[in-house]
Parts: C-alpha cells; sequence; structure tokens
C-alpha cells in the first residue's frame, strides 16, 4: 500500500525529512525530529517508505506428492 490515497503521516517518509542514526529526522521545516513526530508541513516520499516483508511460505504442511503431476 505506498501508494494510498490516505496515508498516515509521520516524519519517516516525509519529503522534507532526512534520516540520521539513531531514529532520528533531520526536517528542514522543523528542524529534529524523531521517527514518530508528524506536522502540517507533512508531504508523502513514497520512496522513502520501506514496505514490511512478507511472511515466509510454511511448506512443511505439505507432502512432495502435492509438488508432483
Amino acid at each position: 500500500m505506498l501508494f494510498r490515497k490516505k496515508i498516515e503521516r509521520s516524519c519517516a517518509y516525509c519529503l522534507y525529512g532526512a534520516h540520521l542514526e539513531d531514529g532520528q529526522i533531520l526536517c528542514s521545516k522543523k528542524g529534529m525530529r524523531t521517527v514518530e513526530d508528524r506536522c502540517r508541513k507533512f508531504k508523502y516520499d513514497p520512496c522513502k517508505r520501506i514496505p514490511v516483508k512478507a511472511k515466509a511460505l510454511d511448506f512443511s504442511k505439505y507432502e512432495s506428492e502435492d509438488f508432483s503431476l
């Protein structure tokens, strides 16, 4: 859901924020912020959003016969 219309505001993926170490964001509008902070100047940048990795599938419940024709 990287490009959905209603995205929750977070400095972690704002156009004006630059990531620093220790979960800090350097905002060109508001200065030092944390990842959880948000403000009215928020502008979404989809390139900064890191999607959640998908879970690995569990194939242990299948037999080798299930994969043969």
